[in-house]
């Protein structure tokens, strides 16, 4: 009678067999990261790279040749009396202006917001709708809104005011602070809705059963914020408040609608500057050396933040 039972196969085969099914495994997800890598590498890398090279060269594009100049871009940004020196600080202290001035409304405001949804009042999925809507807009569109909004003479918020007895011809975009109100304003409108999207998901990622504990020690409304809210939303916090850092950092948009960087450059942010200097002027080498500038102290704000919200987690 024929033995039909099936044999295992030898350890030395399976072991071969279990090498090729990860290998192809391994394969096909390389495989389907191939596109990304692709564009990463084509939009991403090679920029990174190719600027860099720029930024220690005298490179331009109406030149046939580059010379290799070192650090000397970097040095005159450091070297008062530059041609670059001035300007290029003085739109890194309005990029760092603006920063100070947004990222608290644009931390504070979605989290009072993503805690009024998350206690399901009626109608929360409207309102969420409501507040996300501006943020699938392109700063272009926002920024041609609001510059009708905000005009002196014929702003429908000047003419608001008015209905109200408050001065009507409040200079939103040609004065100082008005201007940095507007961006401000417009800004927060403008992304407060993602901020406070992530923050509610924070939300209902904690545990309700930590509230009942909270209150069952007798913790307030303001204890329960502070013991259990704000520990648990400490990672959604971190990646909001990097995010809304960075994205800070490099307005450009709003500035460049609503006040075109003035009055006399006051509103000029570093990218605004950087993106004349490289596109309009010209000067493609000194741009490239003031971005990865801006691109260090972004990289020294985000370490920072990331280890002081670790700490406040250990």
């Amino acid at each position: 009678m024929t033995n039909l039972a099936i044999r295992p196969l030898p350890s030395s085969r399976r072991q071969r067999v279990s090498k090729t099914g990860v290998a192809l495994h391994t394969g096909t997800a390389y495989l389907f990261l191939l596109p990304f890598l692709v564009l990463f590498g084509v939009f991403v890398v090679f920029p990174s790279i190719f600027g860099l090279w720029i930024s220690v060269t005298d490179w331009s594009p109406f030149k046939d040749t580059q010379s290799f100049i070192g650090l000397q871009n970097y040095i005159d940004l450091f070297t008062p009396g530059s041609i670059t020196f001035g300007d290029f600080w003085q739109s890194m202290g309005a990029t760092g202006i603006f920063t100070v001035l947004s990222v608290p409304c644009l931390l504070i405001i979605p989290l009072l917001i993503a805690i009024l949804l998350n206690n399901n009042i009626r109608g929360g999925t409207v309102f969420r709708a409501i507040f996300f809507a501006p943020y699938v807009l392109g700063v272009a569109v926002i920024g041609v809104i609001w510059k009708y909004l905000l005009d002196t003479q014929s702003g429908m918020l000047n003419h608001i005011l008015g209905l109200f007895g408050l001065p009507t011809d409040i200079p939103w975009t040609v004065d100082v602070p008005w201007a940095w109100v507007s961006l401000v304003l417009v800004t927060v409108w403008w992304t407060l809705g993602f901020n406070a999207v992530i923050l509610l998901a924070g939300l209902k990622a904690i545990n309700p059963d930590l509230y009942e504990a909270a209150a069952l020690d007798g913790a307030g409304v303001f204890r329960k914020f502070w013991s259990v809210t704000l520990p648990g939303l400490r990672p959604v916090m971190l990646f909001v408040s990097t995010t809304t850092i960075l994205a800070s950092a490099n307005m450009f948009g709003q500035s460049y609608i609503l006040t075109k960087g003035g009055p006399a450059n006051t509103t000029r942010t570093a990218i605004m500057y950087i993106s004349d200097q490289g596109l309009s002027q010209n000067n493609m080498a000194p741009a490239a050396a003031m971005s990865y500038i801006l691109f260090a102290f972004l990289a020294i704000i985000s370490v920072i933040n990331f280890r002081l919200q670790r700490e406040k987690t250990d």
